[in-house]
């Protein structure tokens, strides 16, 4: 399968951990409504060659070749909980394979962990039209970290 970058990416159905960056990040207000008691696994991440930008109450990953890295956690959903969660975060994440008025595209990138080792997970990235539209308003995050918008730190 070939995503909107022109990369190859694993078939949907494949079971990776998913990078999260802003509201289902652990402690932010998605996280425990869509992922507690689903996650087995979470280490912190970092997603290069991607720019943060902030959105209505949220952000948006907006891929760039060297910008970044975007700050997050891998997160590890339990085997009987992946088909289930997949689906609510795509719901709440307004992703539909194919769909051209998509507010994300769900794309499988190469994350960094704190050892230097890089790991594919899913990733929420801003779907074109959406990118198009943070592109020109440039309300870029320059920490790559949510959270210090969240705090005030921006």
């Amino acid at each position: 399968m070939t995503d909107p970058a022109g990369q190859t990416s694993p078939q949907p159905s494949a079971p990776l951990p998913f990078f999260v960056y802003g509201t289902l990040r652990p402690g932010e207000y998605h996280h425990d409504a869509h992922l507690g008691g689903r996650v087995e696994a979470q280490t912190p991440a970092l997603l290069p060659d991607a720019a943060l930008h902030e959105g209505p109450g949220y952000p948006y990953v907006v891929e760039e070749p060297g910008a970044g890295p975007v700050h997050g956690e891998l997160l590890t959903a339990r085997p009987e909980s992946y088909a289930d969660l997949l689906g609510e975060l795509d719901r709440l994440e307004d992703y539909r394979p194919g769909d051209p008025d998509n507010d994300y595209e769900r794309v499988a990138r190469a994350v960094r962990l704190p050892d230097g080792s890089a790991r594919r997970a899913w990733v929420y990235v801003a779907a074109p039209a959406v990118r198009t539209r943070l592109r020109a308003r440039a309300r870029i995050i320059a920490s790559g970290d949510w959270r210090t918008v969240r705090e005030g730190r921006s």
